[in-house]
């Protein structure tokens, strides 16, 4: 397994060309990128502007992990506007076409929500009615996917969806496109189950991997802590990946950031995701 670092650990709102420098210096194999509304990597983003991105990590030597996104958050695939439903397709198809350029395999795709706590006033949609809106708009979206070469990956996140990983394994084996499968966050399940069962079923599913540890005792937000700090039993999740023939990358996710000398946070995980993975 390689390891990757996502963009969003880094602090101080540095540039992508800071951030792939720093994620060298650290010794990442890769780093995840995000796309973003606007500024670097937008939705409106340029062929010339992309390529520019990818030579950027070529002459690092530094691979491009993943292409995540924030903002499903605000275009969601479940809402009860359609013209919101319609934006979050756009910002997918969007996704997969900078992916393509890059030379991504697969991108992290949040496909709605039910509610989230975490967003003062987030519209909630009932959860059937959100689980059938997502599943027809992934089904939808599962040939553009193909036609380019780049998976959808639905992460597993406090959306109030998929709180199983038997529903999970259900929704995506429903779609039966060999280019939707899951972007399994390890640290998201712990607050109310075990990173390693989620493995064991959703299995060959998985094509990308998020790298998080949480404090059940601390609760909320507050229970997202540096890798090795909290409940998740990293021996048994790798040991559950490499039995489900895992072998791409596990990307570090870290939040929050330090108050203080936030680039420590970088080397930090990258020495913490070393002894997980056995390289020292």
């Amino acid at each position: 397994m390689k390891k990757g670092i996502n963009i969003w650990s880094f602090s101080g709102g540095k540039t992508i060309a800071e951030c792939i420098a720093l994620a060298k210096r650290a010794g990442f194999d890769g780093i995840e990128l995000s796309l973003n509304e606007t500024g670097e990597l937008g939705l409106q983003a340029t062929e010339k502007e992309i390529e520019e991105v990818k030579r950027r990590l070529e002459d690092a030597q530094l691979e491009i992990a993943g292409l995540a996104t924030g903002l499903y958050w605000d275009y969601s695939m479940t809402s009860e506007d359609a013209v919101q439903r319609g934006k979050a397709i756009d910002v997918c198809k969007k996704q997969i076409d900078t992916a393509a350029q890059l030379g991504v395999d697969g991108i992290l795709v949040i496909p709605g929500a039910v509610g989230a706590d975490f967003i003062p006033g987030k519209e909630v949609v009932d959860y059937e009615l959100a689980y059938d809106r997502a599943k027809e708009a992934v089904t939808s979206l599962a040939p553009y996917a193909e036609s380019a070469g780049v998976a959808i990956c639905i992460e597993n996140v406090w959306n109030k969806m998929f709180l199983s990983p038997l529903e999970l394994r259900s929704f995506i084996d429903d779609i039966g496109s060999r280019y939707v499968g899951s972007y399994f966050d390890v640290g998201n399940v712990v607050f109310s189950g075990y990173p390693e069962h989620w493995i064991r079923i959703l299995s060959h599913r998985i094509k990308k991997v998020h790298f998080k540890d949480y404090r059940r005792e601390a609760g909320g937000l507050h229970g997202f802590v540096d890798l090795l700090a909290g409940d998740v039993d990293y021996p048994a999740v790798v040991e559950a990946l490499k039995a489900a023939g895992y072998n791409n990358y596990v990307t570090a996710e870290m939040i929050p950031p330090y108050k203080h000398y936030g680039d420590q946070i970088i080397f930090n995980t990258s020495s913490a995701m070393d002894a997980i993975l056995g390289r020292k």
